[in-house]
Protein backbone atom coordinates (compact mmCIF):
# COMPACT_ATOMS: atom_id res chain seq x y z
CA UNK A 1 0.00 0.00 0.00
CA UNK A 2 1.40 3.45 -1.33
CA UNK A 3 -0.32 6.80 0.30
CA UNK A 4 0.05 9.21 -1.37
CA UNK A 5 -0.01 13.27 -0.20
CA UNK A 6 -0.40 16.06 -2.51
CA UNK A 7 0.48 19.91 -1.69
CA UNK A 8 1.14 23.16 -3.47
CA UNK A 9 -2.06 24.43 -4.87
CA UNK A 10 -3.75 27.56 -4.08
CA UNK A 11 -5.05 30.73 -5.54
CA UNK A 12 -3.05 32.04 -8.32
CA UNK A 13 -3.58 34.74 -11.21
CA UNK A 14 -3.77 34.28 -15.14
CA UNK A 15 0.02 33.91 -16.23
CA UNK A 16 1.29 32.52 -12.68
CA UNK A 17 2.92 29.58 -11.90
CA UNK A 18 2.57 26.87 -9.10
CA UNK A 19 4.26 24.02 -8.03
CA UNK A 20 2.87 20.74 -7.01
CA UNK A 21 4.18 18.34 -5.07
CA UNK A 22 3.44 14.51 -4.16
CA UNK A 23 5.18 12.49 -0.97
CA UNK A 24 4.74 9.31 -1.29
CA UNK A 25 5.00 7.29 1.99
CA UNK A 26 6.70 4.19 0.37
CA UNK A 27 9.76 4.11 -2.38
CA UNK A 28 8.36 5.12 -5.77
CA UNK A 29 11.19 3.97 -8.19
CA UNK A 30 9.15 1.50 -9.81
CA UNK A 31 6.24 3.25 -9.95
CA UNK A 32 4.82 5.30 -12.96
CA UNK A 33 3.82 8.51 -11.70
CA UNK A 34 1.23 10.87 -12.85
CA UNK A 35 -0.99 14.11 -12.24
CA UNK A 36 -4.33 14.22 -13.54
CA UNK A 37 -6.91 16.82 -12.52
CA UNK A 38 -10.52 17.58 -12.60
CA UNK A 39 -12.45 20.60 -13.05
CA UNK A 40 -16.27 21.01 -12.05
CA UNK A 41 -18.61 19.16 -14.31
CA UNK A 42 -16.10 16.83 -15.84
CA UNK A 43 -14.69 13.74 -16.24
CA UNK A 44 -10.88 13.26 -14.50
CA UNK A 45 -8.45 13.49 -17.29
CA UNK A 46 -4.79 13.19 -17.70
CA UNK A 47 -2.17 15.74 -17.18
CA UNK A 48 1.67 14.14 -17.26
CA UNK A 49 3.07 11.10 -16.64
CA UNK A 50 6.66 9.79 -16.13
CA UNK A 51 7.67 6.65 -16.26
CA UNK A 52 10.11 4.65 -13.84
CA UNK A 53 12.63 5.21 -16.42
CA UNK A 54 12.16 9.15 -16.66
CA UNK A 55 10.34 9.60 -19.56
CA UNK A 56 7.75 11.81 -19.84
CA UNK A 57 4.26 12.41 -21.67
CA UNK A 58 1.76 15.26 -21.14
CA UNK A 59 -1.16 16.27 -22.30
CA UNK A 60 -1.57 18.78 -25.29
CA UNK A 61 -3.09 21.13 -23.36
CA UNK A 62 -0.15 21.92 -20.66
CA UNK A 63 2.60 20.88 -23.38
CA UNK A 64 5.14 23.51 -23.20
CA UNK A 65 3.62 24.56 -19.48
CA UNK A 66 3.56 21.98 -17.08
CA UNK A 67 6.38 19.87 -16.46
CA UNK A 68 6.69 16.96 -14.42
CA UNK A 69 9.53 15.92 -12.19
CA UNK A 70 10.85 12.89 -10.11
CA UNK A 71 12.99 12.60 -7.03
CA UNK A 72 13.54 8.99 -5.92
CA UNK A 73 15.26 9.52 -3.43
CA UNK A 74 12.37 11.74 -1.40
CA UNK A 75 9.65 9.69 -3.12
CA UNK A 76 8.13 12.62 -3.98
CA UNK A 77 6.70 13.81 -7.83
CA UNK A 78 6.33 17.35 -8.82
CA UNK A 79 4.58 19.11 -11.17
CA UNK A 80 5.90 22.99 -12.07
CA UNK A 81 3.10 24.60 -13.86
CA UNK A 82 3.78 27.82 -15.71
CA UNK A 83 1.31 30.31 -17.69
CA UNK A 84 -1.57 28.95 -15.81
CA UNK A 85 -4.90 30.22 -17.50
CA UNK A 86 -8.30 30.06 -15.78
CA UNK A 87 -8.88 27.09 -18.02
CA UNK A 88 -6.42 24.93 -15.73
CA UNK A 89 -8.58 25.43 -12.40
CA UNK A 90 -9.08 22.15 -11.09
CA UNK A 91 -8.76 19.65 -8.74
CA UNK A 92 -4.65 18.18 -9.29
CA UNK A 93 -4.89 14.13 -8.10
CA UNK A 94 -1.72 12.18 -7.95
CA UNK A 95 -1.46 8.45 -9.49
CA UNK A 96 1.21 5.86 -8.75
CA UNK A 97 1.30 2.57 -11.01
CA UNK A 98 2.40 -0.12 -10.91
CA UNK A 99 0.61 -3.51 -12.91
CA UNK A 100 -1.67 -4.18 -11.63
CA UNK A 101 -1.44 -1.71 -8.42
CA UNK A 102 -3.04 1.64 -8.70
CA UNK A 103 -2.37 4.73 -6.05
CA UNK A 104 -4.41 8.31 -5.91
CA UNK A 105 -3.67 10.75 -3.46
CA UNK A 106 -6.79 13.09 -2.11
CA UNK A 107 -5.98 15.80 -4.35
CA UNK A 108 -5.32 19.59 -4.57
CA UNK A 109 -7.37 22.36 -5.50
CA UNK A 110 -6.27 24.58 -8.10
CA UNK A 111 -7.61 27.88 -8.74
CA UNK A 112 -6.53 30.23 -11.59
CA UNK A 113 -8.24 34.03 -11.02
CA UNK A 114 -7.78 37.47 -11.54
Amino acid sequence: QVQLVESGGGLVQPGGSLRLSCAASGSISRFKMGWYRQAPGKERELVAVITSGGSTNYADSVKGRFTISRDNAKNTVYLQMNSLNPEDTAVYYCNAEIWPLKYWGQGTQVTVSS
